[in-house]
């Protein structure tokens, strides 16, 4: 009975994501998006506390009503969920933003580091490898497979945080990845185990495409490690190392091209990037 975290998970979101949004907006927590609209943020912050809120009954009845809510591994992955997304607050809270000279992709926070600056970046970058790392451990995997499951986390949870530039987004692309996953594999594993931070993800994608609100790094983060999680608990060895290619190829694109751009110039890419938009 795992499957029905998830749907919990969407009904707690209802009425957890809205009311939060609203607070963001109260507190006067806005950042203007890509066309200069001011929107609640960090919307990703919601996004985990809805989570956190959906925990509670699915564990109380999991332990004391012999339920079977919850799938086994969510206890492995969760440090790594939850710390991406508080070191994604934090940068979202103390960085300072893409026009005041911060440092921008990896680049950019290697050369602050050159520099003797340790940007917000930085410590985020550092922080997930760290966790990823110890996530990953236990496993009983080689040495080399280990340090290949560590840089498939990193680099999906990154590559979400790239996608992160136009409202849905990320969401999409996690929607696209979980749908191949299921199908590919013939399971609602993914689903399953993950259902508490996928409900509220699903929830908080009506408001990032309506240009309510932004996820921003806290929320990106948080997608981008469901998605890394996704791939590792999925995916056979083989298969693990054929994501890390492609993904590691995706990001270094990104790094040196514009995703926006380039998905702008192929008309399905520009059909479903703009799919559901206000």
């Amino acid at each position: 009975m795992t499957w029905l975290a998830f749907p919990i998970a969407i009904a707690v979101a209802l009425l957890i994501v809205p009311a939060g949004i609203r607070g963001l907006l109260d507190a006067g927590l806005v950042r203007p998006n890509y066309r200069g609209a001011s929107l609640a943020f960090p919307l990703g912050a919601v996004l985990a506390t809805a989570a956190l809120i959906a925990l509670a009954p699915l564990a109380f009845l999991d332990d004391r009503g012999d339920l079977d809510l919850l799938a086994p591994g969510l206890r492995q992955w969760m440090p790594y969920l939850l710390g991406v997304a508080f070191l994604g607050f934090l940068d979202d809270s103390l960085g300072r933003g893409e026009n005041a000279g911060a440092p921008r992709g990896w680049r950019g926070h290697a050369r602050a580091l050159r520099a003797g600056s340790l940007s917000t970046g930085a410590v985020k970058a550092l922080g997930a490898l760290a966790l990823a790392a110890y996530v990953v451990s236990g496993r009983g995997l080689e040495s080399w497979r280990y340090i290949a499951d560590v840089g498939l986390l990193i680099l999906a949870t990154n590559l979400f945080n790239l996608l992160d530039l136009r409202p849905g987004r990320a969401e999409k692309g996690l929607g696209l990845l979980g749908v191949g996953l299921c199908l590919g594999a013939w399971t609602l594993a993914p689903i399953e185990l993950l259902g508490i931070f996928t409900g509220p993800v699903l929830i908080g994608a009506w408001f990032t495409l309506r240009e309510r609100a932004m996820l921003g790094d806290t929320g990106s983060n948080l997608v981008g490690a469901i998605g890394g999680v996704w791939l590792l608990t999925t995916l056979g060895p083989d298969a693990r190392l054929i994501a890390l290619a492609a993904i590691a190829g995706l990001t270094i694109y990104g790094e040196l091209r514009s995703i926006s751009v380039t998905i702008d110039s192929v008309p399905p890419l520009r059909w479903l990037d703009s799919l559901g938009r206000a």
